[in-house]
């Protein structure tokens, strides 16, 4: 099958700047990918990158973007190397797309079945005074960074957030690989202590990435040491990634950011193979990205766990704005 190929790079701002061990983060960048097929069926797809989390650059992205033909094949999609999994999920995603469902990109993502959001907290105190609105919008699943100030401060806040907390509220704690060794030792020590109090109804579900990447085996050995489990997340962020922290034994949590992760088709492969312990998670992509993610995690999820992509508040609605990007087309 042959396709025509037009793409769009666009910068969305954060209503508020998203705060991570990683640093600020003020603008949200990426491409909208657009395939004609000779029937006239339109796919829509995403590039939505993150660099610093493990993908290739937005540059690099635009530059595969730019030598392609107006014209692709079959082939082409299929042959996008491993070192551009944002750009093999967007292709992929587009060549996936069935227009009679989803017809434009300003379209409502269904919720998955069975599946609830998690929702992001700002870092710090922030969260303290956030978290009721969003528990008023129906989220009972929520993640907060750490890692971000001194530990000793970000104790408090967790003291107070957990105590603020309604009953039967699940909470993630995400360092983003921010955590010394001993700091991983005394939060999970932290939240250990805090399951053995019967009188505490709110459960940490886990912590997410405490250490960097290549502290892989200390991260092992500390998800066999503690009660409260430990998630990968930056180790996982591709395919490759995923499939060497497997062969490499671990086998509890995997976050899968599928707009990062690479191919869909061969994620599939690999998640009905070895039936792994996922939570799939939010890359702050448009709607269209979204789509295509919310459906891999309703058909992949095993655990029932609540996905991350409770991420709206830190945008303006977007309908508006994917629309006036696409108009001139």
């Amino acid at each position: 099958m042959r396709y025509q190929f037009e793409f769009r790079p666009y910068q969305r701002r954060f209503l508020r700047s998203l705060t991570t061990n990683h640093g600020k983060w003020d603008i949200r960048e990426g491409i909208i990918l657009r395939l004609t097929d000779e029937t006239l069926k339109v796919g829509w797809g995403e590039i939505a990158p993150i660099s610093w989390f493990g993908s290739e650059t937005l540059e690099q992205a635009l530059d595969f973007c730019r030598q392609l033909p107006g014209e692709i094949t079959d082939e082409i999609i299929f042959s996008i190397p491993d070192e551009l999994p944002a750009c093999q999920f967007g292709f992929e995603s587009a060549w996936e797309w069935e227009s009679e469902f989803f017809s434009m990109p300003n379209a409502q993502c269904p919720m998955p079945h069975a599946q609830s959001y998690s929702a992001l907290l700002p870092a710090g105190e922030a969260a303290l005074n956030q978290w009721e609105t969003l528990w008023q919008k129906g989220y009972r699943t929520f993640k907060w960074k750490i890692g971000v100030d001194a530990i000793a401060h970000e104790l408090k806040i967790f003291e107070s957030l957990i105590h603020t907390l309604p009953a039967f509220t699940k909470l993630r704690l995400d360092a983003n690989g921010g955590l010394s060794y001993e700091e991983a030792n005394l939060w999970l020590r932290t939240c250990d202590n805090l399951k053995a109090n019967e009188e505490l109804a709110l459960e940490i579900e886990f912590i997410e990435q405490p250490l960097p990447v290549e502290q892989f085996q200390q991260m092992l050995k500390l998800s066999t040491s503690y009660e409260t489990a430990i998630a990968l997340d930056e180790s996982v962020a591709t395919l490759a990634q995923l499939t060497a922290c497997h062969q490499q034994g671990w086998r509890g949590v995997f976050v899968i950011k599928p707009g990062i992760v690479g191919s869909p088709s061969r994620l599939r492969k690999f998640c009905h193979q070895y039936l792994i312990d996922t939570v799939f998670s939010s890359v702050f992509e448009t709607a269209i990205a979204r789509l295509a993610a919310l459906q891999l995690a309703a058909e992949l999820s095993q655990n029932n766990r609540a996905i991350g992509f409770g991420i709206d508040h830190f945008f303006e609605q977007e309908e508006t704005w994917l629309q006036s990007l696409w108009k001139d087309l």
